[in-house]
């Protein structure tokens, strides 16, 4: 240690001794993968530190590449939160890569998470509205979904949390299904049926953060994790996590009020992204122009989405920002059904702590309008 050095930790421990403040240390350093992910992390960090986002607003998670100043940031984390499952896979070999040390939270593989089968079907079955469809169960604190630091292969933590299976919902104990996906003009490379290479999410639906429930679930992950790491803001993180808990379930509660005179209206998205929101609020959709990892469809699965347009009297056909609207539109034209944008990334809204329940009900609100003019 230099002279300097000597000198600095002696006046620290001078200062200690006269009853002094000392310098409290540093909060966690956090990096997350997209903007409703970073939304959570900040509400429950808010008042104590703010995380950092690796992929870029309007960018495809899918295949984002870090900037060197993203890379810096990975590097120097002591946690990274990323929703895992697929969507981001060049970020886990990042972060080995480059922050090995630091503990990892996929959200994903938690066990609190809901996990859903992703969708090769052309048109979805009719839904049953005659019961609550998404009726969960209050979420124990369970387990983390975290990697080997620390933590055991199954993502259990040490805090004694239950476990939380959604077996109900076709999954496994772990939150998987063991659902078997047929032939849909695709083989198991990632092409469809015009030879266009696809993002293979594997056999789960990874766009998870748009059931609400799992923000929930999340973000008492997150919290849990932030106190193990910074027990001397505990509190802060407990008061943020309630909150942040009352805040998601009011925007549920809005989201469903607005949904429910129109959940019995069909509509069509153009990228099955949207799977978790359905079943979250119960609404019908009748089918996906493109499959969920957002490969160009081939001429037999637009013929199919057409005749199901037809069928079943689809009022509306969804896009997001950023997709080509030219096919949405070419698909709609068959029945004059209305093109409506929703953004499962929140593109519009101001980034932070609030982002996560406007984009809830900012979705909910601009699929009801479009439906109610049906």
């Amino acid at each position: 240690m230099t002279g300097t050095g000597k000198h600095w930790v002696g006046a620290m421990t001078l200062v200690a001794g006269l009853g002094l403040p000392v310098a409290a240390a540093a909060e966690p350093a956090v990096v997350t993968d997209i903007a409703p992910v970073e939304s959570l992390v900040a509400r429950v960090m808010q008042g104590v530190g703010t995380p950092g986002r690796l992929v870029p607003r309007g960018a495809s998670p899918h295949d984002a590449r870090l900037k060197p100043s993203d890379a810096a940031a990975l590097a120097k984390a002591d946690l990274v939160v990323m929703v895992g499952g697929g969507l981001t896979p060049w970020l886990s070999e990042a972060q080995q890569s480059l922050a090995p040390e630091a503990h990892v939270i996929r959200l994903m593989e938690a066990e609190t998470s809901i996990v859903l089968p992703t969708r090769d079907e052309v048109e979805f079955a009719h839904q049953d509205h005659g019961h609550e469809a998404h009726g969960h169960e209050e979420h124990g604190h369970d387990e983390h979904g975290h990697d080997e630091k620390g933590h055991d292969d199954h993502g259990h933590d040490d805090h004694g949390h239950d476990e939380h299976a959604h077996d109900e919902k076709g999954h496994d104990d772990h939150g998987h299904d063991d659902h078997a996906h047929d032939e849909k003009g695709h083989d198991g490379h990632g092409h469809d049926e015009a030879g266009h290479d696809g993002h293979d999410h594997g056999p789960n639906d990874p766009h998870g953060w748009l059931d609400p429930e799992n923000a929930r679930a999340w973000a008492r992950l997150i919290a849990d994790e932030l106190i193990e790491q910074d027990p001397e803001n505990a509190a802060v993180y407990r008061e943020n996590l309630a909150q942040a808990d009352a805040e998601i379930v009011a925007a549920q509660d809005k989201a469903r009020a607005v949904l429910a005179p129109v959940k019995d209206v069909p509509f069509v998205v153009s990228h099955d992204a949207f799977q978790y929101f359905e079943k979250a609020f119960d609404v019908t959709a009748a089918g996906a122009i493109a499959l969920s990892d957002a490969r160009a469809p081939g001429p037999k699965r637009v013929a199919e989405i057409r005749e199901v347009l037809e069928k079943r009297g689809v009022a509306c056909v969804l896009t997001e920002p950023g997709l080509n609207p030219a096919l949405a539109e070419s698909v709609a034209e068959v029945t004059g059904a209305r093109l409506v944008a929703l953004d499962p990334m929140g593109l519009e809204l101001p980034e932070g702590p609030g982002l996560y329940p406007a984009m809830i009900v900012e979705m909910a609100t601009r699929l009801a309008g479009c439906l109610s003019d049906s």
